[in-house]
């Protein structure tokens, strides 16, 4: 089995497993006391959060553990819009952050605050100069992720770190994604990070506070971790997670050039091996070892099952899985293809072998969901100008292939409207007209759900 989803979470590094055994006799105790197994642990403690602020590049008193990265991020923003809730109540977020970071906006702006979301490009990306135009005198704090964890794309932090500097903004970072790989460039103020995406053990986080920022913990007083991480410590779990991300430091240089030649190796060939394949994500500013595209006429779901079964574990942030019938936030932001969408996230240490066992099999594993989903086979053009497709009652990716199946019945600037009643319509039709140079005209209101216009091009 090859497992192709470290992005979700990585495997327990060797090193990892080595310091939480051996911490297991030692770091037991409350590191409060004074007493000599409480120096033990303290040290144990101490030591960790030493070696975890040299690798974030803050010092040791910045630096607190969480129970997970989840909660990192909730705390981090919390506290500092409550430490700068004098200022104003405006708060900055991208269109493409993790859901921690989303769910904690939606939470602020069901109390009463403000938020913008600031749009990405198509590859994923923020620009500096939308963040500058989203600051307001009443901005409390901005959120950016250094990296995206569904499509791999880089974030220019530096930059949007510098312009809210400037306007003495305060950005906090979810570093979660790229922090194994090196530091978080810039002049940023608050940093966030999870143990399991670098190898460590789940339910380690990291919260880093600059010192100067205005910070005020939220919920009861808790003695630990400088107030802000209630609860007692997984001495541990945590002194593992601050051994594997030296660890993977150590190798990050030698590794990431070994899995981007691999990564790129599948941005280069899947779009050959299988037609109608758009790779998402941008093709050079992004993490080494993370390549996302999607197919058309592919129910991600269904995909992900076929791949399991021929040995491979891949993640989709396809709409039907089995959690959710919504568009992923990510590929609806980017306006890219919901449906078909394919995240392989390769960890260290993947051989060549499995990279080009996977090209082997996915073309097999596509052209079968395909054939159950009835995807669409050329048609002869017949003289009408204007086709209606009922998809209602059908989910995505059914309403597209049906869309695919009739484009070439009507000539070139005819229309065709689908009818729709699935939400994740809203993206993946226009997404089709882009990858298929298919003029998508717009969406108009039906009884019964919506009706997405299209005109054949040729």
């Amino acid at each position: 089995m090859a497992y192709f989803d470290s992005a979700s979470s990585a495997p327990l590094h060797p090193v990892a497993r080595q310091a939480l055994l051996a911490s297991l006799d030692e770091g037991w105790a409350d590191p409060a006391r004074l007493y000599r197994e409480g120096r033990r642990a303290r040290m144990l403690l101490d030591a960790a959060r030493e070696a975890a602020a040299e690798a974030v590049g803050c010092r040791a008193d910045e630096l607190v553990f969480t129970s997970s990265g989840t909660r990192a991020a909730h705390s981090g923003i919390a506290g500092v819009l409550a430490g700068r809730r004098r200022v104003g109540r405006h708060l900055i977020v991208s269109s493409v952050e993790h859901s921690s970071v989303l769910h904690a906006a939606e939470v602020h702006e069901a109390g009463g605050g403000t938020v913008t979301r600031v749009v990405v490009d198509r590859s994923g990306a923020v620009s500096a100069s939308s963040f500058a135009e989203a600051l307001r005198p009443d901005t409390a704090l901005a959120c950016l992720q250094s990296a995206n964890h569904e499509v791999g794309t880089e974030q220019p932090v530096a930059e949007v770190a510098a312009v809210c500097r400037e306007a003495g903004v305060p950005l906090l970072v979810d570093a979660a994604q790229s922090l194994g790989w090196g530091r978080v460039d810039g002049d940023w103020s608050v940093l966030t990070g999870s143990a399991h995406k670098w190898g460590g053990p789940s339910g380690v986080g990291l919260l880093v506070v600059r010192k100067g920022v205005r910070f005020a913990a939220q919920g009861p007083a808790d003695e630990r971790e400088s107030g802000r991480a209630a609860g007692f410590e997984n001495i541990p779990a945590i002194v593992a997670a601050a051994a594997s991300l030296r660890a993977v430091r150590a190798e990050a240089e030698a590794e990431s050039v070994r899995l981007r030649e691999l990564t790129e190796r599948i941005r280069t060939r899947v779009p050959t091996l299988v037609p109608d394949v758009e790779v998402v994500g941008h093709p050079e500013r992004r993490l080494p070892g993370v390549v996302t595209f999607s197919c058309l006429y592919v129910d991600g779901e269904t995909l992900l099952h076929e791949l399991d079964r021929e040995g491979f574990s891949v993640s989709s942030g396809s709409s039907c899985t089995s959690s959710t019938l919504t568009p992923s936030h990510v590929l609806r932001a980017m306006g890219v293809l919901s449906e078909g969408n394919v995240r392989v996230s390769l960890p260290a240490g993947t051989a060549e072998e499995d990279v080009e066992r996977f090209l082997a099999v996915l073309p097999g594993a596509v052209a079968a969901v395909r054939e159950k989903l009835g995807a669409p086979t050329p048609a002869a053009v017949v003289r009408e100008d204007a086709l209606v497709v009922d998809a209602l009652g059908k989910r995505c990716p059914i309403p597209v292939i049906e869309l695919a199946k009739v484009i070439a019945d009507v000539p070139a600037g005819g229309t065709v409207r689908v009818l729709s009643d699935d939400e994740a319509a809203r993206l993946d039709i226009p997404a089709w007209c882009e990858m298929r140079g298919q003029e998508y005209v717009g969406e108009e209101a039906a009884e019964r759900g919506s009706a997405y216009v299209v005109r054949r091009v040729g």
